[in-house]
C-alpha cells in the first residue's frame, strides 16, 4: 500500500474508530430487525462508505442520483452560453440571460422599453440541480435562503427556457422557496434550519450512498471490530441492503422520490424521518389526482405509480431493481440488462411472444424495454423525453394512442384523489390530502368541497381533526369561521406554527391587529426563520401604530435576507411615517429595483412625493401603478383627488 493511500485508510479508520467509542450504547440484541433505523444512528458520509466500497463509488458518482446536484461551475453545467442563450417570458415581460463570470454563474433579469433597459437586476447562481440527463436547474443561495432561479436549461433539446411551471403557472423569479420536500429528494440530507422552511447551513453536493442503505454508524462500527456477514448466506443488520427487502419495503424506497405526487406529512414527522426499510405511510402519504387520461398524460417523477399500474408489475414480483443497479448509471447500462428482466418471464412463453415479425424485431435490436416503454414527455416538464415506466401491449414505440401534451384528451376529466401509500385511508387522510392538492397545484373549488365532504365523514377527534379544519377554512379565506372555532374550542396559541399563522391572518383581514399580532408573535416564536411570518407580524404592529416594534421586526427580515421587497417597503413606510423621507424613498426605490411591478412600493413613494408637495412626480407614480394595474383603487383615489385639485 502506497504512503497516500495508507494515509487515506488511516484517516477514514480513525473516523470510523471516533464512531466505535462513542456509540457503544446502540444494542446488538435486535434479531431479524435492521439496527440503523433508530433515531440515534448518525449518518457517516459517502467518504467513509468509500474506504471499503471505492469500486461502487466509482461507478455511483456518474449515476443521476450521483450528479444530482453541486456547486454552480463551467463543470458541473451542461448548458451552453452566449448571444442565443435568452429567454423571454412574455406574461412578465423580462428577459432572462445566463453567463459566466470570473468563475462564477450569474442570471440577469432585464426588461426594455424599445432599446432602453428599464430594469435589471443580476443574482449569483450557486448550486446546479440535475444530472445533465434531462435538466439543470439553477439555485441562488441569499444568506442561507434557498430559492429556484426562473431559467432552466433542457438538455436533450440543448435549449435554454422558463424553469418548470414559471411559464405555466407563474412567474415567481427569484422567489420560489425550495422546502426539504423538494431538495431532499434532489440532493444528500441538507442541514436545515430549524424553525424555517428553506434556510440551511449546510448544502450537500449530490445523492450519497445511505440515503438507499440508511445510516452507516453501526456498519462502520462493527466491520472496524471485525464483525463480518457472509452475506451471501445472511442478512447483514446492521446496514440495509436493499436487495434483502421486501417487495413493499423495497418499493417505499424507491417511491420515497420516484412517486411524485402530493406529499402530506404525518404529525410531528419531516421528510428527514424515512429511513430505507420503513414504510412510507408512517412518515408521509403520496397522492395524485386522476383523470380519465391519467393514462396518457403523466408527471416526471412517477416511474413507481407507472410500473404499479402495469401488468408485468401486477402478475409478478418485479421492483424497481429487477431492472436497475442504482449504482450504475442507465447511460452505462447495456440494453441487455433490461431485455434480460422481459425475458425472465416471457421467455418460451407462447402467449407473449412479440407480434412484430422477426425482421422488424431484427429492425429494432430486438430490444423489448424500447418498444414496450417507449420514451414520452410529460406534464409537469417541457422540452424531455422520460421512459414511461408503463408497460404494456398497447403502450408501444410509435403506437402510442395520444402524444403527450396533445390530442383530443388533454384536458381530462377529473377522477378525484388517490392515495398510493394506503390501502385503506381514512377521511382525513383524504382530507388533507385534497387541501394540499388546493395549495399546491390546483386552487378550484372542487378540491375544497371534497376536503369538506371527508372532514365531515371523519370519525377524528375534534383534537385530531381541529388543524385541519383551520387549515380548511383558510383556504375558502372564510375567517369568520376560523374565529368561531377559536372561539368555541379555546385552542389556538398552543398549536403549531402554521395554524397560529393562519387563526393570525384571519384576525388581521377581518381588522382585529391586536388579536393579530398575538397569534402572528406566536408563529413567529415557533418559526422564527419563516420571513412570511415575520412580514405579517411586522404589517400588524404597524396597524398598531407600533413603528418601534415593527421596525424591530423588518429590521430582522432583512438581516436574514437584504432582498425581501416587502420588508424593505414597509420599513420605509415607517421611516416616511417618522419624517424621515430621504431614507424611506431610498427603502422604496431598493424595493422597486427588485420588482418593478411592486405595486404597493411604487405608492407608497407616491405618497411620499405628494406628501412633499412633488405632485409631478407623485401623478409619474400613479400612473405607473395603473399601467401595470388599471384596477388599483388606491392609485385611482389618489389620481381622482389630484385631478379634484
Amino acid at each position: 500500500m502506497t504512503q497516500t493511500k495508507l494515509f487515506i485508510y488511516s484517516a477514514f479508520a480513525l473516523g470510523a474508530i471516533l464512531l466505535l467509542f462513542c456509540s457503544r450504547d446502540i444494542p446488538l440484541n435486535q434479531p431479524n430487525t435492521y439496527l440503523n433505523l433508530q433515531d440515534s444512528v448518525v449518518y457517516v458520509g459517502m467518504q467513509t462508505c468509500r474506504s471499503c466500497h471505492d469500486n461502487i463509488h466509482q461507478t455511483f458518482i456518474h449515476t443521476g442520483m450521483g450528479r444530482s446536484f453541486d456547486h454552480a461551475t463551467l463543470e458541473k453545467s451542461d448548458a451552453t452560453y452566449g448571444k442565443h442563450a435568452l429567454v423571454y417570458d412574455e406574461k412578465s415581460n423580462f428577459y432572462y440571460r445566463p453567463y459566466f463570470a470570473q468563475d462564477s454563474l450569474f442570471i440577469d433579469e432585464f426588461r426594455l422599453d424599445g432599446k432602453d433597459t428599464v430594469h435589471l437586476r443580476t443574482e449569483k447562481i450557486s448550486y446546479i440541480v440535475g444530472s445533465g440527463q434531462h435538466t439543470n436547474s439553477h439555485i441562488l443561495d441569499i444568506n442561507g435562503y434557498i430559492y429556484q432561479a426562473p431559467i432552466t436549461y433542457y438538455t436533450q433539446e440543448k435549449r435554454w427556457d422558463m424553469a418548470p411551471g414559471f411559464r405555466v403557472k407563474k412567474n415567481e423569479r427569484f422567489a420560489r422557496f425550495l422546502t426539504t420536500e423538494c431538495l431532499t429528494c434532489h440532493n444528500h440530507f441538507p442541514e436545515h434550519i430549524e424553525g424555517s422552511i428553506n434556510k440551511y447551513s449546510e448544502m450537500p453536493t449530490g445523492i450519497e450512498c445511505e440515503r438507499c442503505h440508511g445510516p452507516g454508524e453501526i456498519h462502520v462500527r462493527e466491520k472496524l471490530a471485525g464483525n463480518i456477514v457472509d452475506t451471501s448466506q445472511f442478512i447483514d443488520y446492521t446496514i440495509v441492503n436493499p436487495r434483502d427487502l421486501s417487495r413493499d419495503l423495497q418499493m417505499d424506497l424507491c417511491q420515497r422520490c420516484h412517486l411524485q405526487g402530493i406529499a402530506v406529512l404525518e404529525d410531528d414527522k419531516t421528510f428527514y424521518d424515512f429511513k430505507p426499510g420503513m414504510k412510507l405511510k408512517d412518515v408521509f402519504n403520496v397522492f395524485l389526482p386522476r383523470y380519465t387520461n391519467s393514462h396518457e398524460k403523466f408527471i416526471m417523477a412517477s416511474q413507481a405509480d407507472r410500473m404499479r399500474l402495469s401488468k408485468c408489475y401486477q402478475l409478478s414480483d418485479m421492483t424497481c431493481i429487477t431492472c436497475h443497479n442504482p449504482h450504475v448509471s442507465i447511460e452505462a447500462t447495456g440494453i441487455a440488462q433490461y431485455n434480460k428482466a422481459c425475458e425472465n418471464c416471457h421467455q418460451g412463453n407462447n402467449n407473449a411472444v412479440c407480434s412484430l415479425a422477426e425482421a422488424e424485431r431484427i429492425a429494432e435490436g430486438n430490444d423489448c424495454s424500447a418498444c414496450h416503454m417507449p420514451p414520452s414527455g410529460s406534464i409537469d416538464i417541457p422540452h424531455i423525453n422520460i421512459t414511461d415506466h408503463y408497460i404494456s401491449k398497447e403502450n408501444v414505440k410509435g403506437r402510442r394512442a395520444i402524444d403527450l401534451g396533445q390530442g383530443s384528451e388533454t384536458n381530462g376529466t377529473f377522477l378525484g384523489l388517490q392515495i398510493l401509500t394506503k390501502d385503506n385511508p381514512t377521511p382525513l387522510d383524504m382530507a388533507r390530502g385534497y387541501i394540499a392538492l388546493f395549495d399546491k397545484y390546483l386552487e378550484t373549488p372542487i378540491m375544497l368541497d371534497s376536503a369538506f365532504f371527508y372532514l365531515q365523514r371523519s370519525n377524528a377527534s375534534m383534537d385530531k381533526k381541529w388543524k385541519t379544519w383551520i387549515h380548511y377554512y383558510f383556504a375558502r379565506a372564510d375567517y369568520e369561521q376560523i374565529i368561531r372555532l377559536v372561539a368555541q374550542d379555546g385552542k389556538g396559541l398552543e398549536e403549531d406554527a402554521w395554524t397560529a399563522y393562519r387563526i393570525g391572518d384571519a384576525y388581521y383581514n377581518l381588522g382585529d391587529f391586536a388579536k393579530a399580532k398575538q397569534f402572528f408573535a406566536q408563529a413567529t416564536s415557533k418559526m422564527p426563520y419563516q420571513l412570511d411570518f415575520q412580514e405579517k407580524l411586522g404589517t400588524a404592529q404597524i396597524q398598531l401604530k407600533d413603528y418601534a416594534s415593527a421596525k424591530k421586526t423588518f429590521e430582522f427580515v432583512l438581516s436574514e435576507h437584504p432582498k425581501r421587497q416587502i420588508a424593505l417597503s414597509n420599513l420605509g413606510l415607517i421611516y416616511v411615517i417618522n419624517g424621515d423621507f430621504p431614507k424611506g424613498e431610498e427603502l422604496y426605490d431598493k424595493a422597486i429595483a427588485l420588482d418593478p411591478d411592486y405595486e404597493q412600493a411604487i405608492l407608497n413613494k407616491a405618497a411620499a412625493r405628494l406628501a412633499q408637495n412633488d405632485i409631478s412626480t407623485g401623478q409619474q407614480l400613479l400612473e405607473r401603478v395603473l399601467k401595470i394595474n388599471p384596477q388599483n383603487e388606491q392609485a385611482k383615489w389618489a389620481m381622482s383627488q389630484i385631478i379634484s385639485e
